[in-house]
């Protein structure tokens, strides 16, 4: 009997010592890919005198909070009925624990984790110690957003920033995000005996070496192969952009063709991302003649590039070389997030200087002209981040597209980083191939001088909207003056141009406007195909003063909004031609210079 004992027990000791030798060898691996980082972080930087844009991009200041000094005293009644309020909420939620959980379960921060995707895993329940963590926390972060709106005598921004400084730091702390306190991650530990830590590792040290969070599987897409892929070819190079047109797909096109302006801080290949939710190849099917201009990703020989090169040299160059290919008075303009800004001015150029006849009309996906009501990037414009900006830029003449791509990051961190800590460095899960998050990540660099003026001009100064305040080549930018047709799509859920802001652009152009409000967001708002059959948009043909007077009255439509736009860009373009000649990239007085979609956007 005792041989027996002393057999099991020398079974168990040797299994706990290889147990041991086990974890001790993934804590020695994890050691071991630690130092060869700090190692080869080291070797890149020594002698060099401008900080990795890693380093820079974690000392981000963030939305500047006010000094202690200004901020006035909470109202002390306040206060008491807050931490009132806080101890009944926790006496029952531990009253509901050591009654077995039959008051935990039904208690109002149960229902909320149970609806929060972050604890949507059973195990979250299932245990009591983990329902306690994840109702505890929820509680701790609803009593810390009160305690914001509890604030009296404070300044909307300065409240505004208090509110997003504190969302930044609640999320952040979720219980989700660490390791010992993450059911799923400590089940995943035990499974796959810590190989899940040391595969997160590598992932968090590769993303440290690039600077910049990864979000997808880097692999999956090609340029031109399986993302981009609509036929044609670059017919027009500047230092500035690609002009690229697209091969015809229907035998007959409209009259007035489409030239498209992308956002300069991304890719233009969100609107051609794969075949079936592309935009410009759904355009091109539709009959449309389309231009996209590709901005070149910025580098030291644009360090002086203004907003001047935008409007003149790009906006209103495309539009006269597109008209003088295909020998047509106008053109239909689309412009994207911040080219929709610069589209705005370019009209307002146009109209001033007796232009207006070459635009047939104008399409803003997204865009902004008064920044009144700009949203949580408003925060970021401060003067700790333009310091930033001049420290990043100051060796190049340009801001690496890193710094940009964190700030959005940033701006929903729940879903854009900490999502990613939690499956890729902790759970150890591979990145999945996903087109958006690739084309998210592909970020563009921009000129520094350029981007510092229109922060100060536009988010700070909101002077597009004050008449004359700006100007171009000496001519006076006025918006009241512009009456080219104008469709105005603003995201319901959009959280970088809010519905309201972008609702504006209707109260400053003077033409006649169709304002549809798209759901969902800054991009699933835009990229939405017919075919998918998803979200629904609003539309209003009535006057109004105010979004929400609009929305009262608005009727939905389920599905996209892009039959809608096709609708009334035909109103607008005359009769058809045949696609041949010129409506043919390379058969007019621009010979081809290469495929699609060309080189700029393959710059980095």
């Amino acid at each position: 009997m005792a041989d027996g004992q002393d057999g099991r027990e020398s079974a168990d000791m040797g299994s706990t010592l290889r147990d041991l030798q086990h974890w001790t060898g993934v804590i020695g691996r994890a050691q071991q890919m630690m130092l060869e980082h700090a190692a080869e972080a080291a070797a890149m930087t020594g002698g060099k005198t401008q900080e990795p844009i890693g380093a820079l991009v974690s000392e981000m200041p963030g939305p500047a909070l006010p000094g202690s000094a200004t901020l006035p005293l909470p109202d002390p009644a306040a206060i008491a009925r807050a931490q009132s309020e806080f101890w009944a909420e926790s006496l029952n939620l531990w009253q509901g624990f050591l009654a077995k959980g039959q008051d935990a379960a039904n208690s109002a921060f149960a229902i909320a984790a149970d609806k929060d995707k972050r604890f949507s895993a059973p195990q979250w329940r299932e245990h009591p110690l983990f329902d306690l963590i994840r109702q505890t926390y929820l509680m701790i972060a609803d009593h810390l957003m009160k305690g914001v709106e509890e604030l009296e005598d404070v300044d909307r921004r300065q409240k505004e920033q208090i509110r997003f400084a504190t969302k930044t730091f609640v999320e952040a702390m979720s219980p989700a995000n660490f390791a010992a306190t993450n059911p799923l991650v400590l089940e995943k530990m035990f499974e796959t005996r810590g190989e899940n830590l040391l595969r997160g590792l590598e992932y968090m040290l590769a993303d440290l070496r690039r600077g910049q969070l990864t979000q997808g599987d880097r692999t999956a897409f090609e340029l031109g192969v399986n993302i981009a892929t609509t036929p044609g070819k670059v017919i027009h190079e500047t230092p500035l952009y690609q002009l690229i047109q697209y091969e015809p797909m229907t035998d007959k096109v409209l009259d007035v063709p489409l030239l498209i302006f992308p956002p300069w801080i991304n890719r233009f290949y969100i609107l051609d991302l794969k075949p079936e939710n592309s935009f410009i190849r759904w355009a091109v099917e539709q009959g449309l003649t389309v231009f996209v201009l590709s901005w070149k990703s910025a580098d030291e020989t644009m360090a002086e590039t203004t907003m001047e090169d935008y409007v003149l040299r790009g906006q209103a160059e495309a539009i006269d070389l597109v008209r003088d290919l295909l020998d047509v008075p106008a053109v239909h303009t689309i412009g994207y997030c911040v080219a929709g800004t610069t589209l705005a001015m370019t009209l307002a150029w146009l109209a001033a200087t007796g232009q207006a006849a070459k635009v047939a009309s104008a399409t803003f996906f997204t865009a902004q002209v008064d920044f009144t009501e700009a949203g949580d990037l408003s925060l970021f414009v401060t003067d700790e981040q333009l310091k930033l900006i001049e420290k990043l830029s100051a060796n190049t003449g340009y801001l690496d597209g890193r710094y940009m791509a964190a700030t959005f990051n940033l701006l929903r961190g729940r879903d854009l980083i900490w999502n990613y800590v939690v499956n890729n460095y902790l759970l150890g899960q591979d990145y999945v191939p996903f087109d958006l998050l690739h084309w998210n990540s592909d970020v563009t660099n921009l000129p520094a001088k350029w981007h510092r003026a229109y922060l100060e001009d536009f988010y700070r100064g909101n002077r597009l909207v004050e008449a004359g305040a700006l100007n171009i080549a000496g001519t006076p930018i006025d918006l009241g003056r512009v009456e080219t047709p104008a469709y105005v799509e603003a995201g319901r859920e959009d959280h970088i141009a809010p519905p309201e802001s972008v609702w504006k652009l209707t109260q400053h152009l003077k033409g006649p406007i169709r304002f549809v409000l798209a759901g969902s967001g800054h991009i699933a708002g835009v990229i939405n195909p017919p075919a998918k059959n998803r979200y629904q948009y609003w539309t209003n043909p009535g006057t109004f003063s105010s979004l929400e007077d609009f929305i009262a009255g608005a009727v939905e439509t389920k599905g996209s909004w892009w039959p809608d736009w096709r609708n009334w860009i035909g109103e607008r373009s005359g009769g058809t031609v045949e696609a041949t000649g010129a409506r043919i990239p390379g058969g007019g007085k621009l010979p081809p210079l290469e495929e699609a979609p060309g080189s700029y956007v393959r710059s980095r």
